[in-house]
């Protein structure tokens, strides 16, 4: 990424003239890439300067998210972890713990113990002062019953709410559906500046590239390019992966994936009385923000099999830990028993237990999935900080940072471009006349295209056009208008 790298290319002194004429037409032997290079160079100008405070604040609070999985471990010690003990207790007295000491609300999942030293997570729905979207979760020591403490859960994850509210901070900035739209129109345009970028840097000479003995603006300019280079491929990531869940390009995707039949397999969790299952789908954790499924079932009563039985049921089935039972929603609803692991080998595969029987009624494993189906369960876990631990939150970490420094080496160039007598002298219109048809024509329906699929992109960038004519317009009667040099 660069995000306003390639403005040195016009600091060189041009005759005042030179910027006034109308543009001349190119000479016949002129690249395509000659004509085509300022248009790239105003576009990615513009954007970095007027994008770059939006990608500021997402790089900054993603920067504090990749750090809240380590410290949400150190915060909450003492609710998610306890000593060894020799045996654990049945997952039904471990929730009828839970149930003692908060008999509110109803349950809505059960996440038993992952490893030895960790605490059964018990959600609650329905609970006077927690948010729908929310399940508050008690924290229970397997081994002895002891309920450890209660915490606001958020999301698939398990968030607990220092990481939750990182969380909102880096997607909303807490302002709800409304602030959601900051961080798609950061991730929408993150991709075209980093794109254009990377293509003027590549477009210079090698001999200009050079840190070593460089000053000033041209020191700024190879530090800015050079970083970004290496940072661009994991910001094309960030940008689709952040795209794939955000408002509007989100739903597009969906919507594409679902043409494709690509979309989550889901497994049936209705039951006849029977025990025969039908339609009604139970989705798989992707995108799952928060549940409140209902009580119904959860702990064991006339006709119920009980957890202690659908637990062995879908151990049978090989699902390992770490799990989360969802009970069933009403008396024709199954047991969901999900696998929640996100780290790698990802373990995502989930059966319906039938709460008469204890039989297996339907099964979903991952290694059924559709391919953009794993490929968006893969980047979504990577872009969040899962799928490899702490070495995955380090490199996020570290790609937060580099947005960071290129946009303050960014915005240092636009003020040392200026050279004293103009601050933030920008690039001159009247490039893209300089373009070939046969390139602009083409290059104007792609455009188009990803404007339509991505409207925070689109959007912005026909509003841009407008002003940019308007002013030209207006430049142009008062005799003043400017043109990008033809070379």
């Amino acid at each position: 990424m660069s995000l306003t790298s390639e403005t040195s290319d016009t600091s060189e002194p041009r005759p005042a003239e030179e910027s006034r004429h109308a543009p001349p037409s190119p000479p016949a032997d002129r690249s395509t890439w000659a004509s085509l290079r300022p248009l790239v160079l105003r576009l990615h100008f513009y954007a970095g300067v007027f994008v770059a405070p939006f990608l500021f604040v997402a790089a900054v609070t993603g920067l504090l998210y990749a750090g809240s999985f380590q410290a949400e471990k150190i915060v909450y010690a003492h609710e998610l972890n306890v000593p060894v003990g020799k045996s654990e207790l049945p997952i039904a007295d471990q929730v009828a713990a839970a149930r003692k000491a908060h008999p509110e609300g109803d349950v809505s999942a059960v996440r038993p113990s992952p490893e030895a030293g960790s605490t059964t997570r018990v959600m609650l729905s329905g609970v006077a002062g927690v948010d729908a979207d929310y399940t508050l979760a008690v924290f229970v020591n397997p081994y002895n019953g002891e309920v450890r403490g209660a915490l606001e859960q958020y999301g698939s994850t398990g968030a607990l709410p220092l990481r939750t509210w990182i969380d909102e901070l880096h997607r909303d900035l807490h302002l709800g559906q409304v602030g959601r739209l900051y961080s798609e129109f950061a991730a929408s345009w993150m991709w075209v500046i980093a794109g254009g970028g990377l293509v003027l840097w590549f477009s210079r000479r090698r001999s200009r590239r050079a840190i070593r003995g460089a000053t000033g603006r041209r020191r700024t300019l190879s530090l800015h390019g050079s970083v970004g280079v290496w940072a661009a491929l994991g910001l094309f990531f960030l940008s689709a992966t952040g795209l794939t869940w955000s408002t509007y390009a989100g739903a597009n995707i969906t919507d594409l994936r679902a043409a494709l039949g690509q979309t989550t397999p889901t497994v049936s969790a209705t039951v006849t009385p029977g025990g025969e299952h039908a339609g009604h789908d139970m989705a798989g954790m992707e995108g799952m923000e928060g549940m409140d499924m209902g009580g119904a079932g959860a702990e064991k009563g006339g006709g119920d099999v009980g957890l202690n039985a659908v637990l062995k049921a879908a151990r049978a089935e090989g699902l390992s830990n770490p799990v989360e039972i969802v009970p069933p929603a009403d008396s024709s609803s199954a047991y969901v028993v999900q696998q929640i692991q996100r780290s790698w080998p990802e373990k995502q595969d989930v059966v319906a237990v039938d709460p008469a029987s204890g039989e297996v009624t339907d099964e979903v494993r991952f290694a059924d999935y559709p391919v953009l189906a794993k490929l968006s369960r893969w980047g979504i876990d990577l872009h969040t900080g899962n799928l490899f631990g702490l070495v995955n939150q380090i490199a996020l970490a570290a790609l937060a940072l580099a947005v960071v420094l290129l946009i303050v080496w960014g915005y240092r160039m636009w003020w040392q471009r200026g050279r004293g007598s103009a601050f933030g002298r920008p690039v001159p219109r009247g490039a893209w006349q300089h373009v070939p048809p046969y390139v602009l024509v083409p290059l104007m329906v792609v455009i188009a295209l990803l404007g339509y699929f991505v409207p925070l992109l689109g959007i912005p960038l026909a509003a841009f056009m407008l002003c940019d004519i308007a002013l030209g317009e207006i430049a142009y009667r008062r005799g003043k208008r400017t043109y990008a040099p033809t070379a």
